[in-house]
Protein backbone atom coordinates (compact mmCIF):
# COMPACT_ATOMS: atom_id res chain seq x y z
CA UNK A 1 0.00 0.00 0.00
CA UNK A 2 2.44 2.48 0.62
CA UNK A 3 4.76 1.87 -2.34
CA UNK A 4 2.01 2.06 -4.27
CA UNK A 5 1.28 5.56 -3.01
CA UNK A 6 5.07 6.11 -3.34
CA UNK A 7 4.79 5.57 -6.93
CA UNK A 8 1.35 7.23 -7.76
CA UNK A 9 3.16 10.56 -5.96
CA UNK A 10 5.82 10.25 -8.30
CA UNK A 11 4.15 9.32 -11.06
CA UNK A 12 1.74 13.11 -9.91
CA UNK A 13 5.24 14.77 -9.77
CA UNK A 14 6.92 13.62 -13.24
CA UNK A 15 3.87 14.19 -15.02
CA UNK A 16 3.47 18.05 -13.32
CA UNK A 17 7.14 18.11 -14.54
CA UNK A 18 6.82 17.02 -17.99
CA UNK A 19 3.69 19.43 -18.19
CA UNK A 20 6.04 22.67 -17.19
CA UNK A 21 9.09 21.52 -19.04
CA UNK A 22 6.49 21.24 -22.29
CA UNK A 23 4.73 25.21 -21.89
CA UNK A 24 8.11 26.86 -20.87
CA UNK A 25 9.67 24.31 -24.64
CA UNK A 26 6.56 25.43 -26.25
CA UNK A 27 7.30 29.11 -25.46
CA UNK A 28 10.91 29.06 -26.36
CA UNK A 29 9.48 27.52 -29.48
CA UNK A 30 7.70 30.15 -29.78
CA UNK A 31 10.13 33.14 -28.98
CA UNK A 32 12.81 31.58 -31.30
CA UNK A 33 10.17 31.55 -34.59
CA UNK A 34 9.29 35.36 -33.44
CA UNK A 35 13.10 36.27 -33.18
CA UNK A 36 13.55 34.72 -36.38
CA UNK A 37 10.93 36.51 -38.27
CA UNK A 38 12.23 40.09 -36.52
CA UNK A 39 15.61 39.36 -37.05
CA UNK A 40 15.24 38.60 -40.81
CA UNK A 41 12.32 41.48 -41.38
CA UNK A 42 15.44 43.48 -40.00
CA UNK A 43 17.66 42.15 -42.70
CA UNK A 44 15.11 43.15 -45.13
CA UNK A 45 15.19 46.95 -44.09
CA UNK A 46 18.97 46.73 -43.65
CA UNK A 47 19.67 45.51 -47.20
CA UNK A 48 17.25 48.38 -48.58
CA UNK A 49 19.47 51.16 -46.50
CA UNK A 50 22.51 49.53 -47.92
CA UNK A 51 21.06 50.71 -51.58
CA UNK A 52 20.73 54.07 -50.49
CA UNK A 53 23.34 56.96 -50.91
CA UNK A 54 25.23 58.66 -47.74
CA UNK A 55 24.79 59.55 -44.91
CA UNK A 56 21.31 57.87 -44.56
CA UNK A 57 23.69 54.46 -45.51
CA UNK A 58 25.54 54.83 -42.58
CA UNK A 59 22.63 56.14 -40.24
CA UNK A 60 20.30 53.18 -41.11
CA UNK A 61 22.97 50.58 -41.18
CA UNK A 62 24.44 51.16 -38.10
CA UNK A 63 20.85 51.43 -36.35
CA UNK A 64 19.95 47.78 -37.92
CA UNK A 65 22.90 46.48 -37.45
CA UNK A 66 22.84 47.37 -33.87
CA UNK A 67 18.85 45.91 -34.00
CA UNK A 68 20.08 42.74 -35.42
CA UNK A 69 22.35 41.93 -32.71
CA UNK A 70 19.90 42.68 -30.40
CA UNK A 71 17.21 40.57 -31.97
CA UNK A 72 20.19 37.95 -31.94
CA UNK A 73 21.28 37.83 -28.57
CA UNK A 74 18.32 38.75 -26.56
CA UNK A 75 15.56 37.06 -27.79
CA UNK A 76 17.39 34.03 -30.39
CA UNK A 77 19.72 32.95 -28.53
CA UNK A 78 17.71 32.47 -24.85
CA UNK A 79 14.83 30.85 -26.97
CA UNK A 80 17.11 28.46 -28.61
CA UNK A 81 18.59 27.67 -25.21
CA UNK A 82 14.78 27.34 -23.13
CA UNK A 83 13.67 25.43 -26.50
CA UNK A 84 16.56 22.64 -26.61
CA UNK A 85 17.28 22.44 -22.63
CA UNK A 86 13.20 21.96 -22.08
CA UNK A 87 12.75 19.26 -24.49
CA UNK A 88 15.79 17.72 -23.61
CA UNK A 89 13.94 17.41 -20.35
CA UNK A 90 10.89 16.04 -21.72
CA UNK A 91 12.86 13.78 -23.82
CA UNK A 92 14.57 12.32 -20.02
CA UNK A 93 10.95 12.28 -18.93
CA UNK A 94 9.79 9.93 -22.12
CA UNK A 95 13.17 8.43 -23.45
CA UNK A 96 11.03 5.73 -25.12
CA UNK A 97 10.26 8.74 -27.78
CA UNK A 98 13.93 8.76 -28.86
CA UNK A 99 12.98 5.58 -31.07
CA UNK A 100 9.97 6.56 -32.51
CA UNK A 101 10.76 7.86 -36.22
CA UNK A 102 8.75 10.91 -35.60
CA UNK A 103 10.98 12.08 -33.15
CA UNK A 104 14.56 11.60 -35.00
CA UNK A 105 12.93 13.67 -37.63
CA UNK A 106 11.65 16.26 -35.70
CA UNK A 107 15.10 16.20 -33.93
CA UNK A 108 16.47 16.49 -37.49
CA UNK A 109 14.73 19.82 -38.36
CA UNK A 110 15.21 21.29 -34.85
CA UNK A 111 19.16 20.85 -35.70
CA UNK A 112 18.86 21.72 -38.99
CA UNK A 113 16.73 25.17 -37.46
CA UNK A 114 19.52 25.28 -35.09
CA UNK A 115 22.18 25.44 -38.27
CA UNK A 116 19.58 28.17 -39.79
CA UNK A 117 19.87 30.28 -37.04
CA UNK A 118 23.78 30.29 -36.66
CA UNK A 119 23.64 30.90 -40.11
CA UNK A 120 21.52 34.21 -39.84
CA UNK A 121 24.12 35.28 -37.37
CA UNK A 122 26.73 34.94 -40.19
CA UNK A 123 24.22 37.54 -42.21
CA UNK A 124 24.59 39.72 -39.68
CA UNK A 125 28.30 39.62 -39.53
CA UNK A 126 27.95 40.11 -43.27
CA UNK A 127 25.68 42.80 -43.29
CA UNK A 128 27.81 44.81 -40.55
CA UNK A 129 31.06 44.84 -43.06
CA UNK A 130 29.38 45.74 -45.78
CA UNK A 131 30.08 42.37 -47.45
CA UNK A 132 26.78 40.99 -47.89
CA UNK A 133 25.91 40.23 -51.41
CA UNK A 134 21.73 39.38 -50.71
CA UNK A 135 19.46 42.09 -51.54
CA UNK A 136 16.35 42.91 -49.82
CA UNK A 137 14.70 40.13 -51.92
CA UNK A 138 16.75 37.55 -50.95
CA UNK A 139 16.06 38.48 -47.05
CA UNK A 140 12.25 38.21 -47.64
CA UNK A 141 13.03 34.63 -48.95
CA UNK A 142 15.21 33.69 -45.90
CA UNK A 143 11.86 35.19 -43.90
CA UNK A 144 10.26 31.82 -44.96
CA UNK A 145 12.44 29.38 -44.50
CA UNK A 146 11.31 29.39 -40.57
CA UNK A 147 7.86 29.14 -41.46
CA UNK A 148 8.49 25.55 -43.16
CA UNK A 149 10.49 24.47 -40.61
CA UNK A 150 7.30 25.09 -37.97
CA UNK A 151 5.51 23.69 -40.21
CA UNK A 152 7.05 19.99 -40.15
CA UNK A 153 8.08 20.34 -36.56
CA UNK A 154 4.32 21.17 -35.58
CA UNK A 155 2.72 18.73 -37.57
CA UNK A 156 5.27 15.78 -36.04
CA UNK A 157 4.90 16.76 -32.50
CA UNK A 158 1.31 17.02 -33.25
CA UNK A 159 0.62 13.78 -35.23
CA UNK A 160 3.71 11.88 -34.03
CA UNK A 161 3.43 8.46 -34.95
CA UNK A 162 0.51 9.00 -36.92
CA UNK A 163 1.43 10.88 -39.57
CA UNK A 164 2.46 9.40 -42.79
CA UNK A 165 6.16 10.89 -44.01
CA UNK A 166 5.02 10.66 -47.59
CA UNK A 167 2.21 12.81 -46.85
CA UNK A 168 4.48 15.19 -44.53
CA UNK A 169 7.25 15.92 -47.36
CA UNK A 170 4.48 16.21 -49.92
CA UNK A 171 2.80 18.81 -48.28
CA UNK A 172 6.24 20.58 -47.32
CA UNK A 173 7.25 20.03 -50.97
CA UNK A 174 3.57 22.05 -51.54
CA UNK A 175 3.62 24.33 -49.22
CA UNK A 176 7.39 25.37 -49.75
CA UNK A 177 6.23 26.06 -54.03
CA UNK A 178 2.92 28.41 -52.26
CA UNK A 179 5.65 29.68 -50.75
CA UNK A 180 7.84 30.48 -53.37
CA UNK A 181 5.28 31.31 -56.04
CA UNK A 182 3.51 34.02 -53.38
CA UNK A 183 7.04 35.28 -53.07
CA UNK A 184 7.93 35.64 -57.04
CA UNK A 185 4.22 37.10 -57.57
CA UNK A 186 4.68 39.56 -54.71
CA UNK A 187 7.95 40.61 -56.04
CA UNK A 188 7.13 40.83 -59.48
CA UNK A 189 5.13 43.86 -58.96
Amino acid sequence: MKLSLHLRVKQTAMTSLYSIAKALHLIGMVSWMAGMFYLVRIMVYHAMALEKVEPERGILARQYTSMEWKAYNIILKPAVVITWSFGVLMLCIQPAWLQQAWMQVKLFFLLALTAYTHYLKGHINRLEGGKSSFTHLHYRALNEVPTVFLVAIVFLAVYKSGINGLYLFAGMALFTGLIVFGIKKANSK
